[in-house]
């Protein structure tokens, strides 16, 4: 099979079936394994994220879709010479990744139509649903149960370490910093798995956006910065527009040091089998007297 994943979390996915030999395409946005990223890419950006600010990105998001223009181009020379059987994309977000429409009018370009698999999981129970239906289509169904278990035991360890604390922090999960975003999907569920309670943020909801006010009125003992796509240094770059803030510096986790920066496209944003490690991370950060695995990460830093 010849598979082209329009999705990061699908290459991710792919790669831990065994499916590396199949993959014959993948995303700009692509990175692990590092292995990916020497697949021919099949995507182009059209919005220049690496130079613009969050604010000006997210203008330039919002002024794209008013004028129904797309945020992505499907290399369709790139994808005619792959010539996959199955195309891998989602109908999640309009905004993070090609979605099915796009997908299929691309590959009205090749000579045989592939079969297109658009995932859209919402919660973390319907991502480990979504490992079993590319297992499927795949011939991979025993792989993927096995992957899907080891995950599943991975979440039972920290479940059961969590539950030996009685505390349960007061979080906000923040994904974008201009305007300031709460999270939502399945992160809000990754903070009550590692024994927090997210604060702002919808669990199985698209992540909404929020004003200051409601922030200090949320009171979250600790802060995790995540937005989508972005490195942590490109994070403490654009957080100094935030961190000299008066209703910032009054937050408690701002004045008792709880802030945290992650990287989120690894652990957090992508619907893939790293969330996991991401609820790992979590755990060390909200309850380091039982586990210190973030402190052994470069995945996190404290602001």
């Amino acid at each position: 099979m010849r598979i082209c994943s329009l999705l990061p979390s699908a290459t991710e996915i792919l790669y831990l079936l065994g499916l590396e030999e199949a993959v014959v395409g993948v995303s700009h946005e692509c990175d692990y394994p590092p292995a990916a990223q020497r697949k021919p890419r099949v995507i182009r950006n059209l919005i220049d994220s690496e130079h613009l600010s969050s604010g000006e990105i997210d203008a330039a998001v919002h002024q794209a879709l008013q004028e129904r223009r797309p945020l992505y181009e499907i290399d369709e020379d790139a994808l005619v010479q792959a010539q996959p059987e199955l195309i891998v994309t989602q109908e999640l977000c309009e905004v993070c990744a090609v979605d099915g429409s796009l997908a299929a009018q691309a590959a009205r370009a090749l000579s045989r139509p592939p079969d297109i698999l658009a995932l859209h999981p919402h919660t973390l129970e319907e991502v480990l649903d979504e490992i079993l239906v590319v297992a499927e289509r795949t011939g991979r169904r025993s792989r993927g149960e096995q992957v899907i278990g080891e995950l599943r035991q991975r979440l039972e360890a920290v479940s059961q370490s969590v539950a030996q604390s009685t505390e349960r922090p007061r979080v906000f999960c923040l994904e974008w910093l201009n305007p300031l975003m709460a999270s939502g999907h399945w992160v809000p569920q990754m903070v009550e798995w590692a024994g927090g309670q997210e604060v702002l943020g919808r669990p199985g909801q698209p992540s909404r956006y929020v004003t200051p006010e409601e922030v200090a009125v949320a009171q979250p003992d600790v802060v995790i910065v995540m937005p989508c796509g972005f490195s942590i240094a490109r994070m403490r770059q654009e957080l100094a527009a935030l961190t000299g803030q008066a209703w910032w510096q009054a937050l408690p986790a701002v004045r008792a040091r709880q802030v945290y920066l992650v990287n989120g496209p690894a652990y957090f944003n992508r619907s893939g089998p790293r969330l996991i490690d991401g609820i790992e991370l979590l755990e060390g950060i909200l309850h380091p007297d039982r586990c210190e695995q973030y402190r052994s990460s470069d995945a996190v830093q404290l602001l």
